[in-house]
């Protein structure tokens, strides 16, 4: 399986552009001070699901054989992922099939059953809803939609650094959350090809960080959980293409804790009044670590996602005291 190119991500901005508009790319003077840096965010949380993967659905699904489109596609998703596919299923006419973990986000589990799909509850986890859908594609037949081993997903996903980098051509440093990590491999190889100087930052969650000592190791290491309670970010296995082309192009991993997700999370709205999830504020959280070594930066931020429950954003903003900023 090889990584898509840049060209695959120019074929896939053709493909999703009658049924996308790209997303906006802002600046706050608000940021700027709190990070003591020029910095601009991508607000892939203004997409119709509310996050970065509606790209790479739409562009997978538009490519599909006629044969796989009469079959049927299957998923496992924590949510966003499914929400995407789901999305592109309606568009073309094609059966949703999604597993999902047991006790998933109650807005993510509404919006793909109102989106037409066929949603089964099943599995502690991720990983154990993906053993389950891979089981169930072999034995129904249906068309098996990984949620990162898909060049064709990582291409259309890849369009959002395409958009990043034609608005900000002059960027230094690009953050991005990493679950399975086919957005970070999309800013990797577009932005990188784009703008050669481009340094690429991943972010993990403490509690949830297989991806990033994978990384750091040079060999696929899978934790015993993911604990944190953001959804995007909840990947005890790392995985294969995704991992190869994030060895080969990323430049460093972030770890952060679940206090820094909240805070950021409570600073995204204080700053910039846009609305993220745990995985959307992640980038915030690693900018904050990262503070003194983006002084004089251009730092893109990539607010992946806004599909946080009003009981979480409940939750987060008591507990969070407003940040003097």
């Amino acid at each position: 399986m090889e990584p898509p190119t840049i060209e695959d991500m120019l074929r896939a901005r053709r493909t999703i552009a009658p049924y996308l508009h790209p997303t906006p790319v802002i600046s706050t003077s608000a940021l700027d001070r709190l990070l003591g840096c020029a910095t601009v965010m991508k607000c892939e949380n203004l997409n119709p699901t509310g996050t970065f993967k509606v790209r790479g659905g739409i562009n997978l699904v538009a490519n599909l054989t006629p044969e796989e489109r009469r079959r049927g596609v299957i998923v496992s998703s924590t949510g966003n992922h499914g929400q995407s596919v789901a999305y592109a299923g309606r568009l073309f006419g094609v059966r949703v099939v999604i597993g999902v973990p047991q006790r998933v986000n109650p807005y993510k589990l509404r919006a793909m059953r109102d989106l037409g799909a066929e949603v089964v509850e099943v599995g502690r986890d991720f990983d154990e809803a993906r053993e389950w859908v891979e089981r169930t594609a072999a034995a129904e037949g249906l068309r098996y939609i990984h949620s990162a081993n898909e060049p064709l997903l990582i291409a259309g996903v890849g369009t959002a650094a395409l958009e990043l980098i034609e608005a900000v051509p002059d960027l230094d440093v690009v953050i991005v959350p990493v679950g399975g990590g086919s957005g970070a491999c999309g800013y990797c190889i577009a932005g990188k090809t784009l703008s050669p100087r481009l340094r690429v930052i991943g972010v993990q969650s403490e509690g949830a960080p297989a991806f990033a000592h994978s990384w750091r190791e040079r060999k696929m290491i899978s934790t015993p959980e993911a604990a944190t309670f953001a959804e995007g970010l909840q990947t005890r296995v790392p995985f294969e293409l995704t991992m190869r082309i994030l060895w080969d192009r990323l430049d460093e991993f972030v770890l952060v804790g679940e206090r820094n997700l909240e805070e950021a999370i409570v600073l995204m709205l204080e700053t910039t009044h846009q609305l993220a999830e745990g995985a959307g504020a992640a980038p915030l959280a690693a900018a904050l670590k990262l503070r003194g070594a983006l002084n004089g930066k251009r730092v893109a931020l990539i607010l992946s996602g806004g599909n946080i429950t009003l009981e979480a954003l409940r939750d987060t903003l008591s507990r969070t005291p407003t940040p003097a900023s």
